[in-house]
This record gives C-alpha cells, structure tokens and sequence, in this order.
C-alpha cells in the first residue's frame, strides 16, 4: 500500500518511489533556487535607482552588478565539496541564513561599498544554495522516472528564474523602493529555515577524507580571471588586460587540476570525470549555456534598442519564451518515461536550439514575434538538454560525491555562458563594425549603444539615418552570430547523439 508521506517500495522493487513529504520537500527547495537564479537579473532596473540614491563611482557600479556572480562561480566547486562533507542539508541552511542576512543588508545599505559586500555575500549563499539543491534532489528521489521529472522541474525553474528577475525587479522599483528587490528574498528563506529541517533528510558523504584547503584559492584563481577576462572582452575588444586574465586563470586551472590528481584527499576526485557518462554531460552542458547566454546578449538589446522598447517593456515581452519553457519539461520527461532513448532526446534539444538560431538569422528590424518565437524555440530546447544531462551527470557520479557532482555541472554551465557572451558577442561586433559606414562618428562605429548616443546629438535626418544604418547593422550582426550558433549547435547535437547512444540509458 502506498504511503502518501513518505518513500514506498516501487513496482520494480529496486528503488524506493518518493512520497508526499519528498514532492514537498522539492517545493520548498524550488525557492531557494528561483531566488538564486533571479538575483543574476534582479538589478538590471534597480540600477538606475541604486546609482541616483548611492551614488557609485563607474567601478563600483560594475561591481554591484558583477560581483555577485564572480563570487556565486568561483566558490560552486568548493561548496560542493564542503556539502559533502559537513551534510548538504546543513550547509543549504547555513547558505539560506546568508543569504538572508545579506538580502536585508542589501536592502537597507547605505552606501555602494555596503552594496558591493552585501552582494559578494549573497554569492556565497548563492553558491551553497543551488548544488545543495541538486544534491537533495539527488538523494531524495532514487528511482529513475520520478527523477527526471523533478530534475525537469529544477532545470524549469533555473532557467525561467533568470527571465523572471529583470521583470520582478522592475515592478517592484515602480512601486516600491530599490530595496524591495533584496527583501523579497527574506520570505522565501524563512520558510526554508523552518521547513527544511523538518522535510528534508541529511546526506553526507560517510567517508569524506581531510579537506583539502589549499585547492580552495587555486579554484578561485582558475575561475576568477577566466571568467572575468571572457565577460569584458566582448563588450571592450581583446584588450591586453583582459587576455593576461585569462592565460592567468588557464595557468592557475593546470595547477588546480594536477593538485586534483596527485593530492591523497583532492575537492574533485579523478575518478567522478572518469564515470560513464559523466565528462560528456559537463561538455554538452557547457555547449548548450554557451549558446543560450550568446543569443541573450542580442536579444535584451534588439528588443530596446532595435525595436525601441522600453527596459521594463522589453522584459515584458521576455517572458512570453518562458511559456515554452513549463511545456517542455514535462513534454522530456513523458519521453523519456515512454522509452525514448536519452542521446535522442539530448540531440532534439540541440536541433531545436540550432532551429531557435535560424529563426533569429531571419530576423530583420522589425521582427518582435520572430525574435521571441526563436527565442522560446532555444529555451525549450535548452530544458530538454539540461533536465537529461543534469539527471545524466548525477546518476554518473556516486551519491557521496552528489554535491561535488551538482558544483561541477554548474560551474561547467558558469563558463558556457561567457564563453557564449564572448564568442557569440565578438562575431556580432566584427559584423557590426564591418558594416557600418566610415564616415560614421566613432563612437557609433563601436557599439550600438554608441549609435544611440550619437544619433541623439545630430539633426533630425542625419540622426534617423544613422539610427537606421545603425540598427541594421545590429540586426546583421545577430544573424551572423545566428548562423554560428547554428553550426556549432548541429555539430553538438551530432555529437550528443553518437555519445550517448553509446552510454546508454
């Protein structure tokens, strides 16, 4: 007989089937996860607020808006690991205290270097909090089917969180404050405090071994730099500074990895890359980030400054592809369930990708619905890849090593989004700058935003001529970066296929 509160036996009688308390358990998880995911968007309308209350010089201003995600992926590995040993449920509670606590400071911080600590601590929180997540997940759903279907959730939920941060943050300055985007974390936090003790199990790693500190700083040297370096370069060129960054990161990375390797107690053991199927998933992974960053830099900004929306507009609109997002989830997962073989399904996600980039290399300047229908086309393909590559990974990898396991997946997805935002971005602005005209003013000549500026500053014609000439070669840009996310996308689904097929189900 079924228990409706907790694990029963399945009809295999091989894996436990999760229960009410295991299905609630993922509710409570699901919003720490959405706040994490939210808090990479959350300040891109508070801004404006922040820099007319705050006053920040132009470095501190990128420091707030950056901060938080050098912090949330240069400490993913370590947190990981740390969960592991000290047990992933308590450090998901020491994480949510944190990042509580920095939410509020945030809130109510009275100056930009308060701001700028406030949200180097939310990353702290926010790198315990999400392979926590994973990790639970993991443990608390042992048979295969009900794990994907929350793993489809997760994956659901990461991504349309991002989406969903620009918007909320938004709404809340218009009617609120410019603190009110922090404290809406407090609630959600709350509620994990006190209920997490009570529905979730603690898991641990029953023989973790000596932590290994040293590897601590040698992570954050190879993450930092890299990430840094691939994250400037598209928006200020292959400045010498930025390249030094990251030679510096790959340097410190060969160092990370050898320590790894000859270490008697290392963060990342060999052999969790060597399991089936494993190594595949962090590649794949990192391949279908690096496409749905790269098409976000030229989306955002063909919905404002193309099509002339404004910020809160064209986050409005944004939403619209994460409809396809709730669909497709389930839609991979009743696949699966149904006997659809993984590497198939992983290479529909690609193709569909690859098809999101040929929708936007057809877009001209006035294409609102083909953009978002690309755009939905990329997201849904995105969830089918990562709902199976997560449940990939962390099946691969033995369940003491899941937080380990759920850093590394996430860490891999950190660096496919700048290298997205850098590859992508590049081509884009090669394009751009090919095609505008010499006798363009300078600063036109280098970015659109540039134009803008420059366009604001001439006569009527001479200005509607430049925005016009402007805004094609934008659009010009986005289909070349298009049709290079195509082929890489079809090559990567390619690959996926034969890959996989191999490994199974």
């Amino acid at each position: 007989m079924t228990n409706s509160t907790s694990t029963t036996t399945s009809t295999s009688g091989t894996n436990p089937l999760a229960g009410r308390r295991e299905w609630t358990a993922l509710g409570v998880l699901m919003l720490p996860l959405l706040l994490v995911s939210m808090d990479v968007s959350v300040l891109y309308f508070a801004l404006p607020a922040i820099s007319a209350d705050l006053r920040p010089s132009g470095t501190q201003q990128l420091w707030i808006l950056d901060v938080y995600g050098f912090v949330l992926a240069g400490l993913l590995m370590t947190m990981g690991a740390l969960g592991d040993r000290i047990g992933r449920r308590r450090l998901l509670l020491i994480g949510a205290t944190a990042f509580g606590g920095a939410s509020l400071l945030a809130a109510y911080a009275d100056s930009a270097a308060t701001l700028i600590a406030a949200r180097a601590v939310l990353g702290i929180g926010g790198a315990t909090l999400m392979p926590s997540t994973m990790a639970l997940l993991r443990t608390m759903f042992t048979d295969p089917g009900q794990r994907a279907k929350a793993i489809g959730l997760w994956s659901g939920v990461m991504t349309g969180g991002i989406a969903l941060g620009s918007v909320m943050s938004g709404i809340l300055v218009e009617h609120f404050w410019w603190g009110s985007v922090f404290l809406v974390n407090l609630p959600a936090m709350v509620l994990l405090l006190v209920l997490g003790p009570v529905l979730l199990p603690e898991s641990k790693n029953p023989s973790p071994g000596r932590f290994d500190w040293l590897s601590v700083p040698l992570s954050l040297a190879a993450v930092l730099p890299v990430v840094y370096g691939v994250k400037e370069i598209p928006s200020e060129g292959w400045h010498p500074a930025y390249v030094v960054s990251v030679a510096a990161g790959l340097l410190f990375a060969v160092l990370f990895v050898r320590r790894q390797r000859t270490g008697t107690s290392p963060l990342i053991p060999p052999a969790l890359l060597r399991g089936r199927g494993f190594t595949p998933a962090l590649v794949l992974n990192l391949v279908a980030s690096l496409a749905m960053m790269g098409s976000a830099v030229f989306t955002t900004q063909y919905l404002q400054a193309v099509l002339g929306k404004s910020p809160l507009e064209a986050a409005l609109w944004s939403l619209l592809p994460s409809v396809f997002i709730g669909v497709a989830g389930p839609l991979t997962a009743h696949l699966v369930q149904r006997g659809a073989d993984r590497g198939s399904v992983v290479a529909g996600g690609f193709a569909a990708m690859a098809a999101g980039f040929v929708l936007l290399a057809l877009v001209g300047t006035d294409s609102l619905w083909l953009v978002l229908t690309g755009a939905g086309v990329l997201a849904c393909g995105l969830v089918a890849i990562m709902s199976q590559l997560t449940d990939l990974a962390m099946t691969s990898a033995p369940v003491e090593r899941a937080g380990t396991a759920s850093s590394l997946l996430e860490t891999s997805a950190e660096f496919g989004g700048a290298l997205g935002m850098a590859l992508l971005g590049s081509i884009g602005t090669a394009v751009y700058r090919h095609e505008m005209p010499a006798t363009a003013p300078a600063e036109a000549r280098e970015t659109l935003g540039g134009a803008l500026a420059a366009a604001g500053r001439l006569p009527g014609p001479a200005g509607e001529a430049l925005l016009r000439t402007a805004r094609e070669a934008f659009t010009g840009g986005m289909q070349g970066a298009a049709i290079a996310g195509a082929v890489l996308l079809v090559l990567a689904a390619a690959g996926a296929g034969m890959t996989l097929r191999r490994i199974g189900r």
